[in-house]
C-alpha cells in the first residue's frame, strides 16, 4: 500500500515538474525577422507605431511582440497570430523587473 502511495505522489510531482517546465518555455521570447511575422500581425504593429518605428520583433509562444520606438521610450506590443493587440508595456520596466540593464 505504501509503495502504491510513493509511485502516485512521484507520478504528480513528475507531471507538475513538467507542466511548468512547458509554461516556461512558452513565455520564453525569441527574436524574429520581420519575414517571419505574419502580414496581420505587421500591419497590427505598423498601426500601433506611428509616429513611431518597429525595432525588433520577438515570438512568445504563439504570440508575437513587436517592440515599438516611440518618443524616446520604447514599447512592447504583444499581438496574437491573426492579429489582435493583446497588451501594451513599458519595455524599460519589463527589463529592469528582469534584472536587466536597459
Amino acid at each position: 500500500m505504501e509503495t502504491t502511495k510513493l509511485v502516485a505522489a512521484i507520478a504528480v510531482s513528475m507531471g507538475l515538474a513538467l507542466g511548468a517546465a512547458a509554461q516556461a518555455k512558452e513565455h520564453e521570447e525569441q527574436t524574429v525577422s520581420q519575414a517571419d511575422v505574419p502580414m496581420a500581425v505587421q500591419k497590427s504593429a505598423e498601426t500601433e507605431a506611428k509616429g513611431g518605428q518597429i525595432v525588433r520583433w520577438e515570438k512568445e509562444g504563439k504570440n508575437y511582440e513587436a517592440v515599438i520606438e516611440k518618443n524616446g521610450k520604447k514599447w512592447g506590443v504583444e499581438i496574437s497570430g491573426s492579429g489582435k493587440v493583446l497588451n501594451k508595456h513599458d519595455e524599460s520596466k519589463e527589463h529592469k523587473e528582469k534584472g536587466e540593464k536597459y
